[in-house]
């Protein structure tokens, strides 16, 4: 089953569908840093794509793809059964500044050209939650950008199911709700959401997890007091060993990988100055684990975050979002590492990440770090899933 993934980042998507048993042609992601790490991952280590003689291995904008390839599109028809992807998220997200004017919404009409063109027999479109929701506007609320989404596709001859769903009921250790849509030309959508719902428990079984993945369970085996080394791609700074894989979910990210004493990829430690290590210590001794704090509840001084959440080992995470310092350690006085987001985000430990780790300022609307390729992303083993039931229903 052939697939092109749009908007890919670092190819949270792809992985799963890779996991999934189905066949990649290309992906189209405009970032440098989060195209390097799909690169190396899928198709420098796992030769996934079946990348097309037109189209360099480079990131590439889709715009310019639409404007320049639009007969090379035209020609896919009848070779690719599915688009999977969805425009940036950070326009509609109900975590940030809700913005109807990001430049980035507008490629959700990029989206409907690029389907219009290839004519897939099955589309799979994640995003935020605030997709669904209306922007509020001088002139009173403003049409979501779901309905429109919904409404082209339907003028396209697709059937359209969509849901909201929460990732944490399928094995990923956090609350991550997202809107899923579901488009299909032959088969009906809804059959999908009713597969991906059944087969959910015997997946979980099968990868030796639970339905309902716990922090701890997640990243126990990733904790600062497991071991230390010279990070390798940063100097002056320390890196993580793995320490015992006590749970099925570590043993399922860890498979392929040999502890052989080498630093754990992406598993870099902050140099917290004294003054934030005494901020944690303060938050791991008088927070509530779990619940997001702000400084008007008075718990701790000198909290001059917006929020933080100390995690509770016996549940899931929030929402991974590309800001690393939302979250506290539940036992160690630090914010996690890049790994650890990947863990809770269902990424294999063998996928590693590539460029810098964080960025600050204006640049955080042009960069794409570590952090940020993390929680932008699809979890792994959420799309996995989504792979699984999507060829349950258009092949059986």
């Amino acid at each position: 089953m052939a697939y092109i993934d749009i908007f890919a980042g670092c190819g949270g998507l792809s992985v799963g569908l890779y996991n999934a048993g189905l066949h990649g042609l290309f992906a189209i992601e405009k970032n440098k840093d989060a195209f390097s790490t799909l690169k190396y991952n899928l198709i420098d280590k796992k030769k996934h794509f079946d990348w097309p003689d037109w189209l360099d291995v480079k990131e590439h904008d889709i715009n310019k793809i639409l404007d320049k390839n639009e007969e090379q599109l035209k020609a896919l028809r009848g070779r690719v059964e599915l688009v999977a992807g969805g425009p940036p998220c950070q326009g509609f997200s109900m975590a940030g500044k809700r913005n109807n004017k990001d430049a980035r919404n507008k490629l959700v009409k990029s989206y409907i050209k690029f389907i219009e063109l290839v004519q897939p027999e099955a589309l799979i479109f994640e995003n935020v939650h605030g997709f669904t929701v209306h922007f509020k506007g001088k002139q009173g609320c403003i049409k979501q950008y779901s309905s429109y989404v919904i409404e082209k596709l339907k003028a396209l001859g697709y059937q359209v199911e969509s849901d909201v769903i929460d990732v944490s009921e399928y094995g990923v250790p956090q609350k991550r709700h997202r809107f899923i849509l579901v488009a299909m030309r032959n088969h009906n959508p809804a059959d999908f959401f009713a597969t991906l719902k059944n087969n959910r428990e015997n997946f979980c079984h099968q990868k030796g997890i639970e339905t309902n993945t716990t922090i701890e369970e997640a990243i126990g085996d990733l904790e600062k007091s497991c071991g230390t080394c010279p990070s390798p791609d940063t100097p002056r700074f320390q890196a993580g060993l793995y320490g015992n894989a006590n749970s099925g979910y570590e043993r399922l990210m860890r498979q392929g990988i040999q502890n052989d004493g080498t630093a754990v990829d992406s598993h870099r430690f902050v140099n917290h100055s004294e003054a934030i290590l005494k901020l944690h210590n303060d938050l791991l001794q008088k927070a509530p684990k779990g619940k997001r704090i702000t400084p008007k509840d008075g718990i701790v001084e000198n909290l001059r975050r917006r929020g933080v959440t100390v995690l509770d080992a016996n549940s899931q995470a929030p929402t991974i979002t590309s800001i690393p310092d939302e979250l506290v350690h539940y036992e160690e006085p630090r914010i996690l590492t890049v790994r650890e987001h990947a863990r809770i985000q269902s990424f294999p430990d063998w996928y590693e990440f590539k460029g810098q780790y964080t960025s600050g300022g204006k640049r955080r609307k042009m960069e794409v770090p570590r952090y940020t390729q993390v929680g932008n992303a699809v979890p792994p083993l959420f799309a996995e899933q989504i792979g699984c039931a999507l060829m349950e229903v258009l092949h059986g």
